[in-house]
């Protein structure tokens, strides 16, 4: 028997209904609210064939950290045993957890450099005067798009053939082989880029340009007595790249800038280099750290800015280390050379470096050899006190975003000039602390590596070595690792982190190379420049300041396509490194419980750009 409405209100019923349409209102919000998710983030985490797993919150331990957080899901508690050791084992046919990543997008994604390239900043910057805009302005957030591939892109040639020719889809630009075409810098044949050895002032060859410096000053030793140094606005690194036949290794550096690709021609020839200037900002090297600097034509105003140009080299060569000068006021007698000339003879002779060299070669290129002072005893007899000796007690220590220097650093009173090489490499530093217990940890620190690398690095991580050569130790310490590399056909760019110890000035002391670096930033690289990346216990302290993916996404962004990274960490570290690299489409094996080995492959996100 219906009931109408009607005979409902006239039977006074009508406060049960209005008590079921609350209760319906109620189980309708209820409903609803337990079923309406957030907003997508940027990167899901799933599993593969399943249903999107809901979010859960991070275990205690961790969570004040940045590492795999903000809506994301980390289900590590309700994982099980089994499938842990499944992961442990190298076995991929168990559920893992992956995140979802997205192709950078935009004509220059190939090339990205995240800090060099951040437009908005660059373009609100009040004066370019200084080469400002060719430093460092890191977008926030941190990007965490993958680097597309250029078209064709193959396996770089090997070296000690890649020193002399690359692909040329692997860096297709074509600029300075017509912009230099004369000078016999880069050429194009066929699929290759050929590097002739030329350059502006290499008129007959970069070998005889080497061999042309020694002669005019025979204690400069290559190889023995100097063994580090910087090359400014190296072009495409040739002058470097042939002085590692005699045992010297070069910084050579570079702004990225109209001269197209030079950094990127550099190390995709196996060749040290980084991307650099000197504009209002400190280099990001330790003091007294180069045996010679070099600049051939690198178009630095040495005595713009008040003579800071020249300071800063200054601040980082190494007392009694020598500047080479290659440049057109030292041979030409046109009004504005003279000028500049002029201008160096006196910012020269303010900061004690004297002329110990200066020759034209039968090219009719000339060059000047200046070398600093031993020690600050020059400083006090002056007549002027200009540039001022700086005061050590407010000078900043750093030099990462420190602004260059308008004064000169003192010379330490103890300073010596270090063992030839290759006994240098083992010696005890000279920057190293005078307490007997640090020459012990250095000591110790060097056969710990020597030893690790020999049992354990070589021959059991699966690494062919043999096609490895540009290296990076994202967390050097005293440089032991390299230290331990150094027999092998290969290179490392060590890398001090700002937030750790400064052990930079020893790695330089033990003829080697490094820069500091912060990585919870990108780094000044062009993308796919790296065979191997290697950290020693880096993100345990990294990931209480940023997150592990923008790590994995810069290590992804600077590593080459068949390259190799190795992590050695904590089971935790190990474990998130290890999911993140397998949603790369990395290849990963764990050794020992210790070492994490993860190779990346070709992929890519089939996402547009």
């Amino acid at each position: 028997m219906s009931i109408s409405v009607h005979n409902l209100l006239k039977q006074r019923t009508y406060p049960f209904i209005a008590f079921l349409f609350l209760l319906i209102l109620f189980v309708a919000f209820f409903i609803f609210t337990i079923n309406t998710s957030q907003p997508p983030p940027l990167y899901h985490i799933h599993r593969p064939h399943t249903k999107i797993i809901p979010t859960m919150p991070l275990p205690k331990k961790i969570s004040n950290r940045s590492e795999i957080v903000s809506n994301r899901t980390e289900i590590v508690s309700n994982r099980t045993e089994n499938e842990r050791n499944r992961e442990s084992d190298g076995d991929d046919s168990g559920e893992r957890f992956v995140y979802e990543w997205k192709v950078c997008s935009g004509s220059q994604a190939v090339d990205y450099i995240p800090c060099l390239d951040n437009w908005k900043a660059i373009k609100s910057l009040r004066s370019r005067r200084h080469m400002e805009h060719r430093e460092r302005y890191c977008p926030k957030p941190n990007p965490r798009c993958l680097i597309p591939l250029p078209d064709g892109y193959k396996v770089p040639v090997t070296w000690p053939k890649s020193r002399d020719m690359i692909w040329f889809e692997n860096v297709p630009h074509l600029k300075l082989v017509e912009y230099k075409k004369e000078q016999n810098w880069v050429k194009r044949s066929g699929d290759y880029l050929l590097f002739p050895g030329g350059g502006t002032q290499f008129k007959e060859g970069v070998n005889h340009y080497i061999q042309y410096i020694e002669k005019n000053l025979p204690k400069i030793g290559w190889g023995k007595r100097t063994r580090v140094i910087l090359d400014v606005g190296c072009g495409v690194a040739s002058f470097g790249g042939y002085l590692l036949d005699k045992n010297v290794i070069t910084m050579s550096f570079a702004p990225k800038d109209e001269h197209e690709a030079q950094i990127q021609f550099a190390l995709e020839r196996g060749i040290p280099a980084t991307l650099s200037v000197i504009g209002t900002q400190r280099l990001t090297f330790p003091d007294n750290a180069f045996d010679l600097i070099h600049c051939a034509r690198c178009r630095v105003h040495w005595d713009g800015y008040g003579g800071k140009p020249l300071l800063e080299l200054n601040r980082i060569l190494r007392p009694g280390g020598v500047f080479i000068w290659s440049a057109t006021p030292v041979y030409r007698d046109d009004e504005r050379d003279k000028k500049v000339w002029e201008s160096m003879i006196a910012l020269t002779k303010s900061i004690c470096w004297k002329v110990v060299a200066k020759s034209f070669d039968s090219s009719g290129i000339g060059l000047v050899i200046y070398e600093k002072p031993h020690s600050s005893s020059c400083y006090k007899t002056r007549k002027e006190n200009n540039p001022p000796l700086c005061d050590e007690n407010i000078r900043p220590k750093t030099s990462w975003y420190t602004p260059l220097d308008g004064c000169i650093s003192k010379i330490p009173v103890t300073h010596t000039w270090p063992t030839p090489w290759p006994q240098r490499l083992k010696s005890k530093p000279l920057s190293l602390s005078t307490d007997p217990e640090a020459e012990r940890v250095f000591h110790a620190d060097t056969k710990h590596w020597s030893e690790l690398v020999t049992n354990v690095y070589i021959g059991n991580l699966g690494v062919n070595w043999s096609s490895v050569r540009n290296v990076m130790d994202m967390n050097a310490g005293y440089g032991g690792f390299a230290a331990a590399l150094t027999d092998l056909p290969l290179w490392v760019m060590n890398i001090v982190p700002v937030n750790s110890p400064d052990t930079l000035p020893v790695i330089f002391d033990r003829g080697l190379i490094g820069i500091y670096h912060d990585w919870c930033e990108s780094l000044n690289t062009y993308p796919r420049t790296f065979d191997l990346l290697h950290s020693s216990f880096l993100f345990g302290n990294l990931t209480r300041r940023c997150d592990m993916l923008d790590s994995a996404a810069e290590m992804d962004r600077i590593l080459r396509p068949g390259g190799i990274v190795i992590v050695e960490d904590s089971t935790e570290i190990l474990e998130k490194l290890k999911r993140i690299f397998q949603s790369l489409h990395w290849s990963t094996s764990l050794h020992q419980q210790q070492f994490l080995v993860g190779r990346k492959g070709f992929w890519r996100p089939k996402n547009k750009r």
